[in-house]
C-alpha cells in the first residue's frame, strides 16, 4: 500500500515528530510510505518536498497578513489562528497520483489551503487526516479555550479582539469548511481519545468517522541510560535532583512555565533544604528569558532538534513537568517516561490518558500551583521512584510502540480504501 503523509514540515513541531515517526513505523510495518512537506530538514529520500521555496514563503506570509490585518494590526493572536486561505495544490505531483491514500496532518501556515483540501477529496482517493489538534473541527482555532461554538457554529470568535469591521472571518472559514467537506467521507483520527470526543461533538464533522490512534514513539530509541554519563553530556549537576521543563517555545503561554515557577516559589519557601538538592533544566527557545524567576539553580539548555541531546536531556533528569493548559497527546510526555523519567501534569486534554496517577507520575489539578508542587515533592522525596520509572517506561512500550501504532493506522487505511471503492 502507497501512503501519502501531508504535513508543513518534516521535524519542526509535534505534529512533524508525529508524522515522522509514523511514515518510519509504516515503511517498517511492510507498507510504502512518503512524507511530502513544505519544510525538508534531512535527505531523507522517503520525505519529499514542495517546489518553489519562495512561493511557499509568500503563502505563509500572505495568510499572516491577512490575520494580522483582521486582528486590528494586533500580534497578540497571529500564531493561534489559521484560515488556509493560500496553499499548494499537490493533486498534480507524482507522489499523489501514485498514492492509495494521503495521509494528512497537520497542514497549516500556507501549506494547503482549503480550496486545496477540496481538490484533494475531489480527487477519488481515499483521505485520512491526523488531528494534533482541534482546529480540522473548528472554524480558525486551534485551542477553543472553553468555546463551544464549534458545537453549533463557529461565529465572533474570542481570538480576533471583537473586530467585525471587515465580517465575521470566522463564520466565513466555517461556511467554507462545511462546503469543502459536503459530500465527502473522510476517517478523522485525533490523537487522544479527549480530543476525539471533542471532535465527535463538532457540528463541522457530523456524519464523518473520528478514530483515536496515539501517536507512536520509537522505544528502542527512546530509552534508558547512566543519568550520570547524560548529566555529564548536556552540563548538569551531579549532585542534584532535576527538574526538567521541555517546550519548543519555553514562553510560550499555553505550556504553563508561569505554574511551573509558582510551584517552585511555593517549594522553596515551604522548603528552604530543597534550594540545595534540586535544580531546573529548560529545554526550550527563550530558556533564558525565565531563568531569573526561577528560585531554584536554573539551567537553560537552548532548542535543540538533535535526537540523541534529547534523549539525554530526559535521562539527565529525575522528573519531567509539563503544566500546559491545552494539550492532545504531548510528544514530551511520551518521550520522558519512554527514558523512565515520570511526568507531572495537569488534568486537562490527553494528559490523564498518559500519566497514571501515582502509579508513573503526577496528575495535578488544572491550573493548580500548589498540587503541582506537591507532585514534584511526592515523586522526588516520598514515592518509590524505582517503581514509578519503570511503570512510565513500560506504559509506553505496552500502548505507544511503532508497531502497535502502525498496524492500527493500516485497518483505517484500509476500511478507508474499502469504503471508497463500495461507492465506486
Amino acid at each position: 500500500m502507497n501512503i501519502l503523509i501531508v504535513n508543513t514540515s518534516e521535524n519542526a513541531g509535534g505534529a512533524a515528530v508525529a508524522a515522522s515517526r509514523l511514515m518510519c513505523a509504516l515503511n517498517q510495518n511492510g507498507e510504502h510510505a512518503t512524507m511530502l512537506v513544505r519544510d525538508k530538514d534531512t535527505d531523507n529520500p522517503n520525505v519529499v518536498a514542495l517546489n518553489n521555496k519562495w512561493l511557499q514563503r509568500w503563502r505563509f506570509l500572505w495568510e499572516r497578513l491577512y490575520i494580522y490585518i483582521r486582528c486590528s494590526f494586533s500580534r497578540r493572536h497571529l500564531f493561534d489562528i489559521d484560515i488556509a486561505n493560500t496553499g499548494a495544490d499537490i493533486t498534480g505531483l507524482k507522489v499523489f497520483k501514485e498514492a492509495d491514500v494521503i495521509h494528512l496532518h497537520w497542514i497549516n501556515q500556507g501549506m494547503l489551503s482549503l480550496d486545496g483540501i477540496r481538490k484533494i477529496l475531489n480527487s477519488g482517493k481515499p483521505v485520512v487526516w491526523t488531528m494534533h489538534d482541534i482546529w480540522p473541527a473548528t472554524a480558525i482555532c486551534h485551542i477553543t479555550h472553553g468555546c463551544n461554538n464549534f458545537k453549533s457554529v463557529c461565529r465572533e470568535c474570542q481570538y480576533l479582539c471583537g473586530n467585525s469591521g471587515y465580517g465575521d472571518l470566522a463564520h466565513a472559514v466555517w461556511q467554507r469548511k462545511l462546503r469543502m467537506l459536503k459530500g465527502q467521507h473522510l476517517h478523522f483520527v485525533a490523537c487522544s481519545r479527549w480530543l476525539a470526543g471533542e471532535a465527535r461533538k463538532s457540528a463541522l464533522l457530523r456524519g464523518q468517522t473520528v478514530a483515536s490512534i496515539p501517536n507512536p514513539i520509537d522505544t528502542g530509541v527512546f530509552c534508558q541510560s547512566s543519568t550520570e554519563d547524560a548529566r555529564r553530556r548536556v552540563g548538569l549537576p551531579l549532585d542534584k535532583r532535576v527538574v526538567l521543563f521541555v517546550a519548543q517555545r519555553a514562553t510560550n503561554v499555553n505550556k504553563g512555565m508561569a505554574y511551573l515557577i509558582d510551584a517552585c516559589k511555593m517549594l522553596a519557601q515551604e522548603y528552604p533544604d530543597m534550594r540545595e538538592k534540586i535544580c531546573v533544566a529548560v529545554l526550550g527557545g527563550h530558556a533564558d528569558e525565565v531563568m531569573d524567576e526561577i528560585p531554584f539553580p536554573a539551567y537553560p539548555l537552548g532548542y535543540t532538534s538533535d535526537t540523541a541531546r534529547i534523549i539525554d536531556v530526559y535521562n539527565a533528569s529525575d522528573v519531567f513537568v509539563l503544566p500546559s493548559l491545552s494539550e492532545n497527546l504531548p510528544n514530551t510526555i511520551m518521550e520522558a517516561m519512554a527514558c523512565g523519567v515520570p511526568c507531572i501534569g495537569f488534568n486537562v486534554g490527553g494528559i490523564p490518558e498518559m500519566i497514571d496517577h501515582q502509579k508513573n507520575g503526577y496528575v495535578a489539578r488544572f491550573r493548580d500551583s500548589a498540587d503541582l508542587a506537591k507532585g514534584i515533592r511526592w515523586i522526588l522525596f516520598d514515592a518509590d521512584y524505582d517503581a514509578l520509572s519503570k511503570c512510565a517506561r513500560r506504559k509506553i512500550v505496552d500502548s505507544y510502540s511503532l508497531q502497535s501504532v502502525a498496524m492500527r493506522y493500516v485497518e483505517v487505511y484500509n476500511h478507508a480504501i474499502a469504503i471508497k471503492h463500495y461507492k465506486l
